[in-house]
């Protein structure tokens, strides 16, 4: 009988320990602690945006955490109110794209002196100290290689831009193209607006344009969204000769037109895919106390009929 109360007693015992140690694992040790994190976009009516979540949504599924999405739509105000919102849930890391560059940073020091990690992604804020990393494109040479390539395929252009003055990304763009044109008197701006970045605006803006009698044959636009604005305001007007546009993005309805239509001639495409997992990937790097770049800039690449096979026209790269 002893024999049998001994191996009882070591089964217990293994049970027992198991026991300890899955009540160590699951409520003790604060390793398992779920981690809380916010995003907020300047808005969602863009699925550039969407594609950068899903990203970083899939991470934080994958590894048993938490995600707060929020859509400010355009307003900075509504923003601010936001990231209030996602401090009081007890976020680690806020992960912001923000609406404008500069009315967002009083907001910011205070979650910065709540001890939480922050995460610039795609568009700067103007005072980069107070974000923790900043994750974006190269948003300038985007400019510069649409510029590059419309002075390679025509001998002179008056251009229209379409603008979106108080976003970084969309600034750094412009000034991108802007300065690649500069030095050359066959290519001149002839007229700017601004447009916020969006289709329904970019319409009426580029009609704008063309209401002042203004004769271009460019466009070269901050984003693919304008783009699709522009093209819908080209065939809205009898301009009597074609107008060539130019986009940044790389979106699947911006290639497919690329591929299909004349009037579209290039896009500087982005990686929305690349930018979630590399703000992603630092953000578990902060939390876990390992070496982070402070700034990550990932590159874009021009896509053309020349090159569009290379691309997936249904989904971002």
């Amino acid at each position: 009988m002893s024999f049998y109360k001994n191996k009882a007693l070591k089964i217990t015992c293994i049970v027992s320990l198991i026991m300890i140690c899955f009540v160590y694992h699951h409520y003790l040790n604060t390793d398992t602690k779920q981690i809380k994190f916010g995003t907020t976009y300047m808005t969602m009516n863009n699925t550039f945006y969407k594609a950068v979540n899903n990203e970083i949504e899939n991470v934080v599924n994958n590894h048993g955490d938490v995600l707060y999405t929020r859509d400010p739509a355009l307003d900075p105000k509504k923003q601010n109110e936001q990231i209030k919102d996602l401090v009081s849930l007890g976020i680690d890391v806020l992960i912001i794209n923000p609406v404008e560059s500069s009315s967002i940073n009083k907001t910011l020091k205070e979650v910065k002196k709540a001890g939480i990690k922050i995460i610039v992604v795609d568009a700067p804020i103007s005072d980069d100290q107070i974000a923790d990393c900043t994750v974006v494109s190269d948003n300038y040479d985007a400019g510069v290689q649409c510029a590059k390539d419309m002075m390679q395929r025509f001998d002179h252009a008056r251009i229209a831009l379409l603008e979106h003055s108080k976003a970084l990304s969309a600034v750094d763009r412009i000034n991108g193209f802007k300065d690649t044109v500069a030095l050359n008197e066959n290519y001149q701006i002839v007229g700017s607006e601004d447009c916020l970045g969006q289709t329904e605006l970019a319409l009426p803006a580029l009609n704008k344009i063309i209401q002042q009698e203004i004769d271009f044959d460019v466009v070269f636009c901050l984003n693919d969204p304008t783009a699709l604005g522009a093209l819908a305001s080209i065939k809205e007007n009898d301009l009597g000769h074609d107008v060539f546009i130019y986009g940044v993005d790389g979106s699947p309805n911006i290639k497919k037109l690329v591929a299909e239509t004349k009037a579209i001639v290039g896009t500087s495409s982005q990686s929305p895919t690349s930018l979630g997992k590399e703000t992603i990937k630092v953000a578990y790097k902060m939390l876990h106390h390992k070496k982070y770049k402070r700034s990550i800039i990932v590159p874009t690449k021009l896509i053309t009929k020349e090159n569009i096979e290379e691309y997936d026209i249904t989904g971002w790269q």
